[in-house]
């Protein structure tokens, strides 16, 4: 029985260690009932929940599991005169950067209740910022060699305004997206983002010259990631 119904958490402004042990908690907990289920006659068969955690992190740099630690550019007490933390991750992708006025995104979905591949779950989260960018006035795309959202691809001004990075296990999502909004760009000069060291970063505010209305840019991602999805969020 698929649930296309997905249960929406605020946490406003939260650490990234207590953000990643309440994602796992849920995310173990579909992969949990899945098993389960394998067990189960199929009238007996229980829906597995969706989740969509909404955040911003404090300052924090964080790196996947694949990427190269060299692309953070400070150094333990350079991190700490920064008021910043540094993790290694599970999720996919090199590093990256979170902060205050950055919309951070964690859907914890069951893909096989949306009836999409790791693939295409990506494309759609792409798919959710274009969306939401040009409601700004902003056109935004993919890159064919780089996952994300950019502007300005395929030219020396290419700039990333979205970063994805994402862990997937028997069709179970967690980890996610970051937008970049009223983000202090300042601390992208310490790394190579995510793994690039000849692209820039760029935010909702640098590309319209003034501060966005942080709460109004949240209701956007999360109608346009249920229109996206087809999704019932709650």
């Amino acid at each position: 029985m698929k649930n296309n119904k997905i249960e929406y958490l605020d946490f406003m402004l939260s650490e990234y260690k207590y953000t990643w042990e309440q994602q796992e908690k849920l995310f173990n907990r579909i992969v949990r009932i899945k098993i389960s289920n394998n067990n189960l006659a199929t009238n007996e068969v229980i829906p597995t929940p969706n989740y969509m955690i909404f955040v911003e992190h404090p300052h924090v740099y964080t790196l996947g599991k694949s990427g190269d630690s060299q692309n953070l550019l400070l150094n333990y007490i350079q991190l700490q005169a920064k008021d910043a933390v540094f993790f290694k991750t599970d999720r996919g992708g090199d590093i990256t950067y979170h902060g205050p006025g950055q919309i951070v995104a964690y859907p914890i979905l069951d893909l096989e209740n949306f009836g999409m591949s790791l693939r295409q779950y990506v494309y759609c989260i792409e798919e959710v910022v274009i969306k939401v960018l040009s409601i700004f006035g902003i056109t935004a795309m993919r890159d064919p060699i780089a996952t994300g959202v950019w502007l300005d691809v395929g030219n020396p001004k290419a700039r990333k305004i979205c970063a994805i990075g994402v862990k997937s296990s028997r069709f179970v999502t967690m980890h996610g997206f970051a937008l970049n909004i009223n983000t202090d760009l300042e601390y992208f000069k310490h790394i190579n983002p995510c793994g690039f060291s000849d692209r820039g970063v760029t935010s909702v505010e640098k590309e319209l010259g003034s501060k966005q209305d942080f709460k109004r840019a949240k209701e956007l991602v999360l109608e346009k990631f249920a229109e996206v999805f087809e999704a019932f969020v709650v």
